[in-house]
């Protein structure tokens, strides 16, 4: 299956169910700064001003530079491939009046930074293109558009992203025989890098190591703090499969000298946070709002006395780690509406919180779910035991 195509074909199904007639994706220079729709909808890389017009009526436009033409007239992708040399606006302006759309959908968002492609510069030079036409005042925006986009996988994006999670479960498998005490969280990261690379994969993020509390859980890179006896590990890492992310997290525990088992209080907060990940999954149903699921997580975890965490339950995985769309989060502001957009069939979430015990570390667990025939599929085998060394 050629993604971009079906990506293509998706779009014609959403602007009609939107009602929205057209879509223009507007951008430059994509190499220095792409719009995330590129990928999906595109297909190529373009140097100068290219235009990329989608309609309701199953048409596809391409106005590039005339040495990306032969490019995008060998991709099959669009209907009308169209070039200019020394400005487009001629041409644009003769494809806007062809096409006559009411509605013209455009990449800006407040809310979701994958439907935010188009910037500011851009956006002044479009007003400047449409300048005394009727199409000036039929701009909006693109966010329900991409939103949907970004987020309906079809089959074989939901394969290549089962692909991708089984792959850093193994990459763990595989790494956390070797793991040992003494070993700085930057060694750990190491081979956990090294791993995803012998499978000729690359990091989705950048690999995240906790060695016990020496530091702080979140987005910190590893540091040479070393992993010592009564240290719970934390790792949160992802591939990229095909170009779709993965995004796990694991957890083992060191015995102190003498200890013959994890300490109560651990065991006790990996089993909340696995029941969380349990009963939230079950929820992930088409209909259902993400706040209403986060706020089950947070509901159990204050009936076991335990804190809320600081950041949302979950988010979608696609293309990108943080693929837009819904948001399994709070009605906080930094996530704008994403809180309240319906889940649907075809969506792959994450599903991760955490407890932080001090003196032992972070008891985070991470893992990747998708909405199949209205329930909730794990994609992978999940981590149910605590490891213990």
């Amino acid at each position: 299956m050629d993604l971009v195509k079906a990506k293509i074909n998706q779009v014609y199904g959403i602007l009609n169910e939107l009602n929205i007639d057209s879509w223009l994706v507007f951008v430059r220079e994509t190499s220095m700064m792409a719009d995330p729709v590129v990928p999906l909808v595109v297909g190529h890389e373009v140097t100068w001003q290219s235009f990329f017009l989608y309609t309701n009526n199953k048409k596809s436009y391409a106005l590039v530079g005339n040495f990306d033409k032969d490019n995008f007239d060998r991709s099959g992708y669009f209907d009308e491939v169209l070039a200019y040399t020394a400005s487009p606006v001629e041409e644009f302006r003769k494809l806007m009046d062809k096409v006559n759309p009411e509605r013209i959908a455009l990449d800006y968002s407040t809310s979701d930074s994958s439907a935010d492609g188009l910037t500011h510069g851009m956006y002044l030079l479009l007003k400047e293109y449409l300048k005394g036409t009727l199409y000036a005042d039929r701009l909006i925006s693109a966010e329900a558009l991409i939103s949907k986009l970004r987020s309906l996988k079809n089959p074989e994006e939901i394969k290549i992203l089962k692909k991708a999670t089984i792959i850093a479960v193994e990459v763990w498998d595989d790494v956390a025989r070797k793991i040992k005490i003494g070993m700085s969280e930057k060694e750990i990261a190491g081979l956990i890098d090294k791993a995803i690379a012998k499978r000729g994969c690359k990091n989705s993020f950048d690999t995240l190591v906790n060695a016990g509390d020496k530091t702080d859980a979140g987005h910190g890179t590893p540091t040479n703090a070393k992993l010592g006896s009564g240290d719970l590990l934390h790792v949160d890492f992802g591939v990229i499969y095909q170009n779709y992310c993965s995004d796990i997290q694991r957890l083992m525990y060191f015995k102190r000298p003498k200890e013959k088992a994890a300490p109560g209080e651990l065991i006790d907060a990996f089993d909340t946070v696995n029941e969380i990940i349990s009963k939230t999954a079950e929820l992930c149903q088409p209909g259902k709002k993400g706040h209403e699921i986060d706020s089950l997580a947070r509901q159990i975890l204050v009936d076991n006395g335990y804190p809320e965490y600081e950041h949302a339950l979950g988010h979608q995985l696609g293309r990108s780690v943080h693929d837009g769309g819904a948001v399994l989060g709070p009605k906080w502001e930094r996530y704008g509406n994403t809180p309240e957009i319906p889940l649907e069939e075809g969506n792959v979430f994450t599903l991760e919180l955490e407890i932080l015990l001090p003196g032992i570390g972070c008891v985070g667990l991470e893992e990747d779910v998708s909405i199949i025939n209205g329930k909730t599929e794990f994609l992978s085998k999940r981590q149910m035991k605590l490891l213990v060394k």
